[in-house]
């Protein structure tokens, strides 16, 4: 696997999560409370998207592009999407962004080239499944339970298409028009979840606390992009230093390389349960909307 040090963080951190949500599954399981095995499914679901997603599944090119936002691949990286590709070009050459505005701006785009890439994934999944699904005749119990399953996959996918669908819009907008001043969040993962927020069934007050919420949660994600940064820099600095054969310096890169990769695993791992548990709130929110 040829994963940058700052992949390699984040792909502990998605393990760390799958590994802790398997065994709150596995005590449900126990207590006969996964009866339908809509659960297990999604564990299997997930694990697949973090296989394809580090390129751990045995196929070649499906393994996502290294977004790490630190390096400016603003001209090397592709989208993938000619609808992403002419919008990024028309803000580039607009005059309307500063550099700065830029550089948020493509972190947004590649944010949204992300989601694309999981619901493509798990649309591939729900796929596999439902024609072995369909490839059983007697309508049994079992296959009552796994018309559940499908149906469950398929909100998730509803969810994750509506997110893609409020991202483009959000991102043709911009675009156009430029940054809002006012605007109350910078990061794309909150801005998306303010978006799936505002459309969820929340009474005022659980919106204002939700807000407040996504504030801190929004301060948690720069910290962590300032510990990748600096893991980064990091990196480079060890591979520089490997080179001289100065053991002492070598020795104190190698201790502060060490210290800087445990502080981004622990911060990728809180910014991932924190962005699991917003989630699943806004999607309960937005199911009791369609009942």
């Amino acid at each position: 696997l040829h994963l940058s040090a700052v992949k390699l963080a984040e792909l502990h951190s998605d393990l760390k999560i799958q590994e802790k949500d398997e065994l709150s599954w596995k005590k449900l399981k126990a207590e006969g409370l996964d009866e339908d095995g809509e659960k297990e499914a999604k564990l299997r679901r997930n694990l697949n998207v973090i296989m394809t997603k580090y390129g751990m599944n045995g196929k070649k090119d499906s393994q996502l592009v290294d977004t790490n936002h630190i390096k400016d691949g603003t001209e090397s990286d592709t989208l993938d999407d000619p609808r992403l590709e002419k919008l990024w070009s028309k803000a580039k050459t607009s005059g309307k962004f500063s550099d700065e505005e830029l550089d948020k701006l493509w972190r947004e785009f590649k944010h949204h080239k992300e989601k694309i890439h999981e619901y493509n994934i798990l649309l591939e999944t729900v796929s596999r499944t439902e024609d072995m699904h369909k490839n059983v005749i007697n309508p049994s119990e079992e296959n009552l339970v796994k018309e559940e399953v499908l149906h469950n996959k398929h909100r998730e996918l509803k969810d994750k298409l509506r997110s893609i669908n409020q991202g483009f819009e959000r991102l043709r907008k911009v675009s156009h028009q430029g940054y809002d001043k006012t605007s109350e969040f910078e990061e794309p993962r909150v801005i998306d979840l303010w978006d799936m927020a505002k459309s969820a069934n929340f009474t005022e007050k659980e919106l204002e606390s939700f807000r407040e919420e996504l504030k801190h949660f929004e301060a948690k994600i720069e910290k962590h992009h300032h510990y990748q940064k600096q893991l980064e820099i990091s990196h480079q600095k060890l591979k520089h230093v490997e080179g001289t054969g100065d053991k002492d310096h070598l020795n104190r890169n190698k201790e502060k390389y060490a210290m800087l990769e445990e502080k981004t695993k622990e911060l990728g791992y809180k910014v991932k349960k924190h962005l699991q548990d917003l989630s699943s709130r806004i999607s309960q929110g937005l199911q009791h909307n369609e009942l």
